[in-house]
């Protein structure tokens, strides 16, 4: 397992103010020293655990099986309209990530990007019911064997910054990666409203691991 490339200079960042912090407190606050050098290790771990890129490859790979695209829980299986770009009817299902899962987003399936883009907004609170429509996000839609899927990042109310690497015209393999989302948030699905789901509310998925769906069925 290594560090993801987003995670540096947050690290980075996140040493030099626990450097400066703890030498400040050595010389005016010693006998605080060790209760906040412990403090300050356990943080800094929490950080490290936050960007760690986990090998995640794919052996056998399928483009008729949609894989979870984001560690987390299913919060969300519902129909509704998509108002953004397919302008139809589609089961929606929703991944919430924790800050302690790993926050890589992967392409669930091959892929072929025919939209992509980023909205600016609020950082209501992941599970909010609103959050997928007026929260900051990223939205990216992509062809799959004739089949259209939109897959959409929501930043929360940790999350304050998504980055998604896709853009129009992008040639993706399943598994490859779709983009981060810093201190939890959640991932939304939108898939045709016939698609017979392998997983139910209240399910714990792992990314390019478990199967959300079959397409071919």
């Amino acid at each position: 397992m290594t560090i993801h490339k987003e995670g540096y200079p947050t690290l980075l960042l996140g040493f030099v103010i626990l450097f400066i912090l703890n030498s400040s407190n050595y010389y005016f606050f010693p006998g605080l020293f060790s209760a906040m050098l412990i403090l300050s290790i356990l943080f800094y771990g929490f950080l490290v655990s936050f960007f760690r890129k986990p090998d995640r490859t794919i052996i056998d790979k399928d483009s008729n099986t949609l894989l979870s695209p984001c560690d987390g829980e299913i919060v969300v299986i519902e129909k509704v309209m998509e108002t953004e770009f397919l302008k139809k009817e589609c089961l929606q299902v929703s991944i919430f990530m924790s800050p302690l899962n790993v926050h890589i987003n992967w392409y669930p399936t091959d892929a072929k990007v025919i939209y992509s883009k980023y909205h600016p907004g609020k950082y209501l609170a992941a599970w909010n019911p609103k959050a997928s429509t007026e929260n900051e996000r990223t939205t990216v839609c992509f062809d799959v064997n004739d089949k259209q899927i939109l897959l959409r990042q929501v930043a929360g109310a940790l999350a304050r910054r998504i980055v998604c690497y896709s853009k129009e015209g992008d040639i993706k393999k399943q598994g490859d990666e779709l983009g981060f989302i810093k201190f939890g948030s959640r991932v939304d699905l939108y898939l045709p409203v016939d698609t017979e789901l392998n997983v139910n509310i209240g399910d714990v998925v792992t990314g390019n691991r478990s199967v959300i769906a079959n397409l071919n069925k």
